[in-house]
């Protein structure tokens, strides 16, 4: 039996909070429990408050204790207890019991739901502002498998009280908009914030699967979360899921290479390997503390109009995936707000590598003017105590190799370039292959959508394979 669910209530008008937990509450068919720890009650109640909660809630628990948690969920080993891991296992576990205990005989049309949280707010000190994972596993036809999307978020405010409050909208709102919303998870997206300040609570993770959402791609998902100023950064892995940054990059050594990508060529894979050689060989180094990240900027995404190409980017994403690269995309422009980011999360060593022409944008002041110190305080927050950056030199039109030595910056900037370069923050990339200097992924790509011969040979192996297989960007 399939349950219609689409009311004729127009979605754009945003119902309030009470319409909302209303109008699951009258939804007959749909029944499920309520698990949340570190906060709290904040979803349930809102469904208590609006009446007519006896139909649709089975159960409302909130395990705080870790001993009592435990012997419901299990114990944590590495994850913690806010984390992924440990709200599948809320999930997996509430909904196991709801289908156990419910005899489908005598509720045939009942839809399950569980709807879980484990939240760590502000601390006493207000050092930390806290962060937390909330998700719901549903089903919206009792003869289909469960869908389920998975969410993590980090505080803003304050105030315990504000972050609770908001924290009880936003899991109201995923409820919401599983139910009436899944068909279009952009949409559903954008609704998580409704009633909620955007700038109170950022949304840096999001998955979705099942049944429900099996024509969608979390990278895609990631990407609005960049464009509709949710977060800052999202990061995927090879396996194109999305990865919560701060898991990613804690305590980490970093080595980010930021590009275009479109497509990889042997250039950026020679930047990567050199980069790595350098890295692998310094004492102490190993594998485990380390992490790479390609990285691409959502200006660098945007075509002329300013509108984001995602079939492009999707070319992009599916080509690093299948190199077996982490992906970072990022909605900062200058380097000094991403090496401002990597700082939140670790102070182990960062490497940025970069080419000639990226470290001369470095020492352009015109792109510093919102900034009251101008670039002396870009630099400030740029060049950290353990960030350094690898230099990966270029040709110019006469055949000059162009690396540290004779790059040219504004008269200007020599004295601070100088002091940059002498104090052990540039390193010039020396063992590369000079044949690859004359590859630029613009020409490729045009050789590529023009049906021209020869754009094989300046690309991986993998990558040219990729991109004949799936007919990647505009392959005929």
């Amino acid at each position: 039996m399939s349950i219609s669910l689409k009311g004729d209530q127009p979605f754009e008008n945003i119902p309030s909070i009470k319409a909302k937990a209303l109008r699951i509450n009258l939804n007959e068919h749909i029944y499920g429990t309520f698990a949340e720890i570190g906060a709290g009650q904040e979803v349930a109640r809102h469904f208590f408050r609006s009446g007519g909660a006896s139909g649709t809630i089975a159960k409302t628990m909130s395990a705080y204790d870790k001993a009592f948690s435990d012997a419901i969920y299990g114990q944590e080993t590495n994850s913690g207890y806010v984390s992924e891991s440990r709200l599948k296992k809320m999930l997996d576990h509430e909904v196991d019991l709801l289908v156990s205990r419910m005899d489908r005989k005598e509720h045939p049309n009942k839809m399950f739901f569980t709807y879980a949280n484990t939240v760590a707010t502000i601390d006493f000190a207000k050092k930390y502002k806290g962060h937390g994972w909330m998700g719901i596993k549903f089903q919206t036809n009792p003869k289909e498998m469960f869908s389920e999307i998975h969410i993590h978020v980090r505080f803003h405010q304050f105030d315990a009280k504000a972050q609770q409050e908001a924290l009880g909208l936003m899991g109201l709102n995923l409820i919401y908009g599983a139910y009436y919303k899944n068909d279009e998870p952009r949409k559903l997206l954008r609704y998580l914030y409704d009633h909620i300040d955007s700038d109170s609570i950022e949304i840096d993770t999001i998955n979705f699967s099942g049944p429900l959402f099996k024509k969608v791609d979390n990278r895609l998902m990631s990407l609005e979360l960049v464009k509709n100023n949710m977060t800052k950064a999202v990061m995927f892995g090879p396996d194109g899921n999305n990865v919560l940054p701060a898991k990613v990059l804690y305590k980490k050594n970093i080595l980010a290479i930021r590009g275009s990508f479109r497509p990889v060529t042997l250039v950026n894979e020679d930047m990567f390997i050199k980069s790595y050689d350098i890295i692998s060989k310094t004492k102490g180094f190993k594998e485990k503390n380390n992490i790479t990240l390609f990285e691409i900027t959502l200006s660098n995404l945007k075509s002329n109009n300013g509108d984001v190409n995602e079939e492009d980017f999707m070319d992009r994403a599916r080509l690093l995936c299948a190199l077996g690269h982490t992906v970072m995309i990022t909605n900062f422009k200058e380097y000094y707000k991403l090496a401002e980011y990597f700082s939140n999360y670790t102070e182990k060593k960062v490497v940025l590598t970069m080419g000639v022409n990226n470290l001369i944008e470095i020492f352009d002041d015109k792109y510093y003017n919102n900034l009251r110190g101008g670039i002396l305080e870009a630099f400030g927050k740029l060049f950290v105590q353990n960030l350094r950056v690898f230099l990966y030199p270029t040709k110019s039109v006469d055949g000059t190799i162009i690396n540290s030595n004779n790059i040219h910056v504004a008269n200007k900037m020599k004295n601070l370039y100088k002091f940059f370069k002498y104090n052990n923050r540039l390193l010039d990339i020396t063992d590369y292959d000079e044949n690859l200097l004359d590859i630029y992924s613009v020409k490729v790509l045009k050789k590529i959508k023009e049906g021209h011969k020869g754009w094989e040979v300046m690309l991986p192996d993998e990558v040219v394979k990729q991109i004949k297989n799936k007919k990647l960007f505009g392959f005929k």
